[in-house]
């Protein structure tokens, strides 16, 4: 997977987080201003079911699901990574990002990658050239 490729997976993830998250605040406002939560003091301790509730039920299936696709997209952006600096003859930024994801800072390592990160997959793609053989004369 080339740098573009993961850079785009992790821009599209965070977007799409992003978006889920947006649109859950505003489902949870839309629900709160309208009434559809029983409130017991602070405390939701039911829903007041209408064709509203059904709605912003569905519209919150769809922020988590947006969220979730995201949070996928940066994991495999994160893979992508891992497999694109292990092809690097230096595995610094290989084990600078297994590290960063296993103790979940992940996040951040993936922004310096794309930032400043190197691509693996453009050092390995490049063909190697063939020294022709010069002829003797004998």
């Amino acid at each position: 997977m080339s740098k573009a490729t993961v850079t785009r997976f992790f821009i599209g993830g965070m977007l799409a987080v992003l978006a889920g998250a947006m649109l859950a605040v505003a489902t949870v406002w839309i629900a709160i201003a309208s009434d559809v939560f029983v409130m017991n003091g602070p405390d939701v301790v039911g829903l007041q079911w209408s064709a509203l509730t059904w709605s912003l039920l569905g519209v919150g299936i769809v922020a988590a699901s947006a969220m979730v696709g995201g949070m996928l997209a940066g994991l495999m952006a994160w893979i992508g990574a891992l497999i694109n600096t292990a092809a690097l003859q230096r595995k610094t930024w290989f084990v600078a990002l297994l590290v960063a994801g296993i103790f979940s800072l992940g996040f951040i390592a993936m922004i310096v990658y794309v930032i400043a990160g190197p691509d693996g997959a453009a050092g390995a793609a490049t063909p190697r050239t063939q020294v022709a053989a010069t002829p003797t004369t004998a």
